[in-house]
């Protein structure tokens, strides 16, 4: 597969240093194939009105980013607006400080549409939302060279945004679109940008969103969860078909060391929780990752909030061979070595395309850098696909620059193309050496005076 050299170059060097890549997932997109099977099944029931919330739950480096990637692409590839944000000290779900306020501001900051998946796409949905709108108009008879052209456009606007009223903060929200509206049609640029950065919770103070833009709330950390379900609604009035947000790196809420701050972000957690799934919100998908300690910790972690732990704890009958992927909780389940070979080989063909040569790997040398990783003490259960693909990575960076060195002299496994010979074949390989010669053969060789052939000298009779 022709992988452009910009997407080739991004991936190699983003995987080289432990992180996903946001563009080309489907180039080394390898097993998950259940998992995504689950999540689509939810965007598909979001499509049509339904809502969903999921955890999903492994180790570092098992692969949770990239799922949450790969079903970014996805979703975003069906239509839906995405937006996604990693927590951390500073961006939290809850907080004195403003990290609620903050988390808010990176998934807006990180809002993304097929035609912008980069990010930064707020501007883009406001100015397809207002085409539409002009559109409509028009088909309804309305010439944009009518003088009334513009008076039937806000009138149209007033009963698309009429729906958002009712919603929680949305009469405010509503206000800030026709103010958007009013300075489109003036070329107002500047009163433009005071509704994008009303909508990004730039806005400090009440007074200043007052004076700016006439509305009498901004967002804040108590408050931004309703902005996420007005713009979901928002969005579907635009003509997308809901909004699908990943919030991953959970621990970080863990780590907080003061108990009731943590309490209260997982407080935040059920509220959302509940309002998804008793279906008080609408075209709305929220995915969080985490590792299974700060899920499972029953001191510290999601479980030591009761109500959430008796609402997401796994049911007596699952297990990690017959899990629940309906269940809230998906757990990444290890990639089989099939899958991890394919990887290998996807990476190989990506790599040479980016260095403009052709991979001298085989498939066997591919098998035997596999077992070579999950050969050492521990790797079964340790070993994640990041530190396996920094490692081939690193071979594959190797072998380009020593062309004249094998694959397995580079790994270090040599010995392991070299015969193996049985006792028998051994005992054949020293014929001089015999009962009849009188000989203790519990002696050390090397002190009776007797000289083995290469590669013999620790054989011990």
């Amino acid at each position: 597969m022709k992988v452009p050299k910009r997407i080739a170059s991004s991936v190699i060097n983003a995987l080289k240093g432990g992180v996903v890549p946001r563009t080309g997932l489907g180039y080394i997109a390898v097993g998950r194939t259940a998992e995504i099977n689950a999540l689509l099944h939810d965007v598909d029931i979001t499509e049509q009105g339904g809502a969903f919330f999921r955890f999903i739950v492994g180790r570092y480096g098992s692969g949770k980013s990239f799922l949450l990637q790969t079903m970014r692409s996805h979703v975003m590839d069906r239509g839906f607006v995405t937006a996604d944000a990693d927590l951390s000290p500073e961006r939290r779900l809850m907080g004195s400080k403003g990290q609620g306020l903050a988390t808010y501001r990176e998934l807006i900051r990180n809002l993304s549409v097929r035609t912008k998946p980069d990010g930064g796409a707020i501007s883009l949905v406001l100015e397809r939302w207002l085409t539409g709108v002009r559109n409509e108009v028009i088909e309804s008879g309305t010439a944009p060279s009518d003088e009334h052209f513009n008076e039937a456009v806000e009138r149209r606007i007033h009963l698309k945004i009429n729906d958002l009223r009712d919603m929680v903060h949305g009469f405010d929200f509503a206000k800030a679109l026709d103010t958007y509206h009013k300075a489109y049609t003036d070329g107002d640029e500047e009163k433009q940008g005071c509704v994008i950065r009303w909508l990004r919770g730039e806005y400090a103070t009440r007074t200043d969103a007052k004076r700016d833009l006439g509305v009498d709330t901004i967002i804040t950390d108590d408050n931004w969860y309703d902005y996420i379900k007005i713009l979901t609604a928002f969005f579907v009035s635009a003509g997308y078909k809901g909004f699908v947000i990943m919030i991953d790196e959970l621990v970080n809420i863990m780590k907080i060391p003061h108990s009731v701050t943590r309490q209260y972000n997982y407080e935040k957690i059920l509220m959302m929780y509940n309002d998804v799934l008793q279906g008080k919100a609408s075209h709305l998908g929220i995915i969080m990752g985490g590792t299974p300690q700060c899920i499972e910790d029953t001191r510290r972690g999601v479980f030591s909030y009761e109500a959430l732990r008796s609402r997401l704890e796994r049911g007596r009958f699952a297990t990690d061979e017959t899990h629940d992927l309906l269940a809230p909780i998906i757990k990444l389940q290890p990639l089989t070595y099939e899958e991890l070979t394919v990887l290998t080989e996807k990476l190989a063909d990506i790599h040479g395309q980016l260095y403009d040569y052709t991979p001298r790997i085989t498939l066997d040398d591919r098998i035997a850098f596999i077992k070579a990783e999950f050969g050492r003490v521990g790797a079964e259960q340790n070993m994640t696909p990041r530190e396996m693909i920094r490692d081939f990575i690193e071979l594959l960076n190797m072998a380009m620059q020593n062309p004249q060195k094998s694959i397995m002299e580079l790994m270090g496994c040599e010995e392991l193309s070299k015969p193996v010979l049985s006792p028998h074949e051994a005992m054949a390989a020293l014929p001089h050496i015999t009962a009849k010669d009188g000989l203790d053969f519990t002696e050390d060789p090397n002190e009776a005076g007797i000289t083995l052939p290469e590669g013999f000298e620790d054989f011990e009779l």
